[in-house]
């Protein structure tokens, strides 16, 4: 059954989303995590750091600071400086009046911890990932060495940082335990999704140490993977292509960035701003709309091909593609403050959201084409809906005051579609996960309609972005 279209301006009318105020104007880097968390922060409410300060600071999941939210049990904030966790992105700091979404937030949080304690009891494995969950009830479980292992284990910590509960503080431990040997994996680029999930978040929450090395080791691997003549680190190892280079990479971006900062050289930086602009120039179309991959020569640096891999043609727009380029180039704003990559995240915003192929609930078809293509089913995708209103509760922390209203009006109404029973599954079913009807590979019938780990992870981020809306 397809979801009622609901406008998210029809929400915000009717008071189902709060108004929300002005945000300030575009700020320098606050990716350091600089500022003290917020008191309201430590005692479990929702902070009221500025956007371009501390909660933005927290943005990343990487951000080397302490926890904040309700996560204030142990040694959870010790950590020095630190904001408001990764639910801050841009999103703190608005000085209005959000009490109904902060609320809202809230309820959905704390469904999600009834979830995913029914999710420990039954996956009890850290070295056995559950990746996704097919509409007949099927898990499939996956090793340490896929992309997605990381998802789970930051799922935990996003639970911990909400809820205090240091239940989900030794299962996240356990979880991101599994995945150390991945920092010396340098046959995928994927490692930046594998440990900044994990590692990153663990770092964050508990300035434990010994994680932070495993994210420069991580950084390492995934530099030895650039090429200065493409400016680029290649994505894919497999395959007939010679250098290719997926928009998806742009998430893994973050790791590098981390790891300058953490004290492994500016050369990681370097890279991360060289692998942007790389991107930024060969796989945007004029409407800001990407490809997925493009092909380079890795001698002369020229782009060979540009094509998709689990889009439905070459020259559509694969909705959690458009997700992984508003998210990256947000995420390289707030790292970098390159005015290049802001302009760019707010020209995808706008892409997206005054896009009329996207419903009007916000939840995107996996394709923006496929309600056009025959034969092919109306699929929604709630993996790219949870990365899009988390990344636009990052940006609007950044963009002007009208771009910042559309974007929060757009992310709150997205998160209240996923919130409903057509996406959220009731407790105990879906295998525990808490989201349904995402779309992974639809050219290769790889989870089609399914419940998969990523899409889970980035809807909690948003939620926690959410919850720190300012009261």
């Amino acid at each position: 059954m397809r979801p009622s279209h609901i406008c998210a301006a029809a929400l915000y009318a009717l008071g189902v989303i709060a108004a929300c105020s002005s945000p300030p104007a575009a700020s320098s880097k606050g990716g350091s995590g600089s500022g003290g968390a917020s008191a309201a922060g430590a005692a479990g409410g929702p902070s009221s750091a500025g956007a371009a300060g501390a909660a933005s600071g927290a943005a990343g999941v990487f951000a080397n600071g302490g926890a904040a939210g309700s996560a204030g049990s142990g040694d959870a904030g010790s950590s020095a400086g630190g904001a408001s966790g990764s639910a801050g992105g841009g999103a703190g700091g608005q000085g209005g009046t959000n009490a109904a979404d902060i609320a809202f937030c809230e309820n959905a949080l704390s469904n999600a911890v009834t979830q995913f304690q029914g999710f420990l009891e039954e996956h009890t494995n850290p070295a056995a990932i559950p990746r996704s969950v097919s509409s007949s009830g099927t898990v499939s479980y996956v090793n340490a060495q896929d992309w997605t292992s990381g998802f789970v284990a930051g799922s935990l910590w996003y639970l911990f940082e909400y809820s205090g509960d240091p239940a989900f503080r030794g299962a996240a431990e356990a979880w991101t335990a599994a995945l150390e040997s991945q920092q010396a994996n340098t046959g995928t680029h994927d490692v930046g999704f594998m440990l900044g999930s994990s590692f990153g978040n663990g770092l964050r929450l508990t300035g434990n140490q010994d994680y932070a090395g495993v994210l420069v080791t991580g950084a390492g691997s995934l530099g030895s993977r650039f090429n200065a003549t493409v400016g680029a680190t290649r994505s894919w190892s497999w395959g007939s292509w010679s250098f290719p280079v997926i928009v998806d990479n742009m998430m893994n971006l973050e790791l590098l960035f981390r790891a300058t900062e953490l004290g492994g050289g500016a050369s990681f930086a370097e890279m991360a701003v060289a692998h942007a602009l790389t991107t930024l120039r060969e796989h945007f179309r004029p409407d800001a709309s990407s490809y997925h991959l493009v092909d380079f020569n890795p001698s002369t640096g020229a782009a060979v091909s540009k094509e998709t891999r689990q889009g439905l043609a070459d020259e559509s727009a694969w909705a959690r593609g458009q997700a992984w380029g508003l998210y990256g180039f947000t995420m390289c704003y707030r790292e970098s403050a390159d005015a290049r990559f802001l302009e760019q995240a707010l020209a995808i915003a706008d892409f997206l959201v005054n896009s009329p192929d996207i419903p009007a609930d916000g939840v995107p078809y996996f394709d923006f084409s496929a309600p056009l293509t025959e034969g092919v089913p109306p699929l929604r995708d709630a993996s790219a809906a949870a990365i899009i209103a988390s990344a636009l509760l990052e940006l609007q922390g950044f963009a002007p005051a009208e771009a910042a209203q559309r974007y929060r009006v757009f992310a709150l109404g997205t998160l209240s579609t996923l919130a409903t029973p057509e996406y959220t599954a009731a407790p105990g079913e879906n295998g525990h996960f808490i989201l349904m009807h995402s779309v992974g590979d639809y050219p290769r019938d790889g989870e089609v309609d399914a419940a998969i780990n990523y899409a889970d992870y980035y809807y909690l981020e948003a939620l926690l972005r959410c919850r720190s809306l300012a009261p």
